[in-house]
C-alpha cells in the first residue's frame, strides 16, 4: 500500500497495462528487511517452480531520511540482489538518494515514477511507429508492383505480333 506502489501502478496501466505480481513488504522500520529479502526469494523461487514468468522485479520506495534508507545498504540484500536470477530494478528513494541496494541493481531509476516509464513502452509511441511502418511497407509495395507493371509491359511489347506476320507472309 502506499503513494509510490498506486503511482507505479498508474503508470504502467497508463503507458501499457500489463500484470502485475505485487510482494507485499514493508520498506521501512524492523521487518523492511525481512521482507526484501522473502520477496526477492519469493520471485526467484516461485518463477521455476510454478511458471510464473516474472520479467523483472522493481524495489522501490519514496525518499527519506539516511536512517529510513539503511536496509538498502545491508550486506545480505546487496548480495540477494546480486544472486537473483531475475532483473532488479531498484527505485529507492528520490534522484539524489544513494544507496548500496542501486549499486549493485541491473538497473537504478531515480525515483518510482522513473522505474515505472523505463520498463515499459508507451503505447501511444508503438502505435505511431507500426503506422509509420505499414505506411513504409504500403509505399515499398505499391513502388515494387508498378515496377513489375512496368517490366511485364516492356516484355509483352517485346512479343512479336504472330498475326502480323502471319498475315505478311
Amino acid at each position: 500500500s502506499g503513494v509510490v506502489i498506486e503511482d507505479i501502478i498508474h503508470r504502467i496501466s497508463d503507458r501499457f497495462p500489463l500484470e502485475l505480481n505485487i510482494y507485499p513488504a514493508n520498506v521501512q522500520g524492523e521487518k523492511c528487511l525481512y521482507d526484501l529479502l522473502s520477496g526477492i526469494e519469493y520471485f526467484n523461487k516461485t518463477s521455476y517452480e510454478n511458471d510464473l514468468l516474472v520479467d523483472l522485479i522493481i524495489i522501490a520506495r519514496g525518499g527519506g531520511s539516511l536512517e529510513d534508507l539503511m536496509p538498502f545498504n545491508e550486506e545480505s540484500l546487496v548480495k540477494a540482489i546480486y544472486n537473483s536470477s531475475i532483473p532488479i530494478i531498484s527505485a529507492v528513494g528520490h534522484e539524489t538518494d544513494f544507496t548500496l541496494c542501486d549499486l549493485v541493481s541491473d538497473l537504478r531509476a531515480p525515483t518510482p515514477t522513473g522505474a515505472a516509464e523505463m520498463i515499459v513502452p508507451d503505447r501511444k509511441d508503438l502505435i505511431l511507429r507500426v503506422d509509420e511502418l505499414g505506411n513504409s511497407l504500403k509505399k515499398f509495395f505499391i513502388y515494387n508492383f508498378d515496377n513489375k507493371v512496368l517490366k511485364l509491359k516492356l516484355l509483352i511489347s517485346n512479343i512479336p505480333d504472330l498475326q502480323n506476320i502471319i498475315n505478311d507472309n
